[in-house]
């Protein structure tokens, strides 16, 4: 799970999905990351951890880390929150860039529309909740599609 700084949409994500996997069993490992590294090694947004708490996820212990081109080889499959984000992804791992692994997140509830999750970083909390929601519906359809 990949956005920009990895402090607000791609947590959740990573948090939500993981929560789903483990919850029907699957040994998943997901983890996520940011794009331009400008908040690595902080925890989430404190809106994203209020949210995520609401809904019964835990994403206090996360720390946000830059998106490597090595994550190509780690990981079987590489969402991205937005096309910007898939871009800097494209630009960061050069050759090692693989199409086949990656796709954006809004493409699992509407597929080849290539939808944005809306960034929530600048907004009130309602948008966190709004984001929340997205992530949740497309997590869900990650896990009914496996």
């Amino acid at each position: 799970m990949v956005c920009l700084g990895n402090i607000c949409r791609s947590p959740l994500a990573e948090g939500i999905l993981q929560h789903k996997a483990s919850a029907t069993g699957l040994n998943w490992v997901v983890e996520s990351a940011g794009t331009n590294g400008y908040h690595t090694g902080e925890p989430p947004h404190h809106l994203s951890i209020k949210v995520a708490e609401l809904n019964n996820i835990d994403i206090s212990n996360q720390r946000s880390r830059r998106f490597i081109a090595e994550d190509f080889e780690r990981y079987d499959k590489i969402y991205a929150m937005a096309e910007d984000v898939m871009g800097d992804m494209k630009r960061i791992a050069k050759s090692k860039f693989d199409a086949q692994k990656t796709d954006l997140l809004l493409n699992e509830l509407f597929p080849h529309q290539n939808r944005d999750v809306p960034d929530p970083w600048y907004g009130p909390e309602k948008g966190y909740h709004d984001v929340f929601d997205l992530i949740d519906k497309a997590c869900e359809k990650i896990i009914n599609n496996r």
